[in-house]
């Protein structure tokens, strides 16, 4: 239901605007190029975003739906990674569902996934590979784990394949098995060697901690390089596996340059606060004039930074390991941009950031309710900040050029 909810939403009136928008311009002629085998382009990221652009483009043909149709379904499999997230952690329906719904209207997860940029896949693939992780943890036998281990990890290589920005997940991932480990041998008075060990554990069942990390690493490692295969066919300026390593330094080159500044350009700091949203577009399209805004919904964006805090509030007081791990993924996919050597930042950066705020509400609202239904009301205003934005997250007909002044209530909204 919840698929079918997400598709929907994501898919009605897709194809308004019938033109390129925003990042769409670097993207779909990269994603031509990658058709046609005509040789590099738009090198400074990897190829599989820009591959699954193009695969919309062969099914739909190179307009609107065929560049952003696969958007959508990257959409919906974030939502669908919140519920899996949240229901591993908790092991409970409810608060899965509403951070699925949180998920779902937030507007930066409605916004990326009816056009045609990288982040949306990104997020997708990081946090199904996150899902698929836990799903090991939770896993009764020694098979079953080492091969739920084994789909996180190519889903994260995948991830990194399509924007670096999910590299340090795979850190996180190996980072939190160590840590899990450890902590479950000193509940249980057992030794760090025994921690580390395969046998006799609750989490990943049959798992020894080195053997498992340096299969994270390979295996995400090769499914990044795997899909640069479309380069070894390039008509100019083929890739050869001796160019294979000194492009990944050609690509950190081209995203470590200094660029010029830009109209639409933010600090890191400055995102959680939303104070540099971004205007996709604000133009006449297709007979009328729309607007789509890159925002958050205020309810998830402010309410769940007071989430993160109550979740480590939970897990000082309580020892609430899912408060902990719910905070722990908001401030390790925001903090890496403190130290990320970017010369220009813009907010859809946050987008990761923005989706764990909606697991770290539900985890939040589920851990402190005390049988009061606090969900249900904030997603209430959760709905009611989507209503009211609607029209400039959908590029819906607007009244005229100033009617972009109702949803601008700061002036470095505009």
């Amino acid at each position: 239901m919840l698929a079918l909810l997400a598709q929907t939403l994501f898919c009605y009136r897709l194809t308004i605007p019938s033109k390129l928008m925003f990042d769409e311009v670097h993207y779909v002629p990269a994603a031509r190029k990658l058709l046609a085998f005509a040789g590099p382009t738009n090198i400074e990221h990897p190829l599989l975003a820009k591959e699954i652009i193009a695969g919309g483009i062969l099914l739909f043909g190179d307009n609107a739906l065929g560049w952003r149709f696969f958007s959508t379904l990257a959409g919906t499999a974030t939502v669908l990674g919140v519920f899996a997230i949240l229901w591993l952690m908790l092991g409970r329906v409810r608060p899965a569902v509403f951070g699925a719904l949180f998920a779902l209207f937030n507007f930066t997860v409605f916004v990326q996934a009816r056009i045609g940029m990288l982040d949306g896949f990104m997020a997708a693939l990081t946090l199904l590979g996150i899902a698929s992780l836990l799903w090991a943890m939770r896993a009764e036998t020694k098979r079953s784990a080492w091969g739920r281990w084994i789909l996180g990890s190519t889903l994260l290589g995948l991830a990194v394949a399509a924007k670096w920005s999910a590299a340090p997940f795979i850190a996180f991932a190996a980072i939190a098995f160590v840590a899990v480990r450890l902590n479950d041998a000193r509940a249980r008075g057992r030794s760090i060697y025994a921690a580390l060990n395969a046998g006799g554990h609750r989490h990943w069942p049959g798992m020894a901690a080195i053997p498992a990390i340096l299969l994270l690493g390979a295996i995400s490692i090769t499914a990044y390089f795997l899909t640069f295969a479309p380069a070894f066919f390039y008509h100019i300026d083929a890739m050869t596996p001796g160019k294979l390593l000194p492009f990944q330094a050609t690509m950190y080159h081209q995203q470590t340059q200094i660029l010029p500044s830009h109209p639409y350009q933010s600090s890191w700091w400055s995102w959680p606060f939303m104070i540099r949203p971004i205007w996709y577009l604000y133009e006449n399209a297709d007979g009328a004039q729309r607007g789509v805004l890159l925002i958050g919904n205020l309810a998830i964006l402010y309410g769940g930074l007071v989430a993160v805090m109550a979740c480590l509030y939970a897990w000082w007081r309580d020892r609430s390991a899912a408060a902990l791990a719910a905070a722990g993924l908001w401030i390790g996919s925001y903090a890496v941009w403190a130290v990320i050597p970017k010369s220009l930042g813009f907010f859809y950066y946050y987008y990761l950031p923005s989706i764990f705020l909606c697991v770290a509400l539900a985890v939040a609202l589920d851990h402190f309710k005390r049988g009061k239904r606090w969900d249900e009301a904030v997603l209430i205003v959760v709905l009611a900040f989507f209503v009211l934005f609607y029209p400039v997250l959908s590029a819906a007909r607007l009244s005229g050029p100033n009617a972009f002044q109702f949803w601008t209530w700061f002036p470095t909204w505009v």
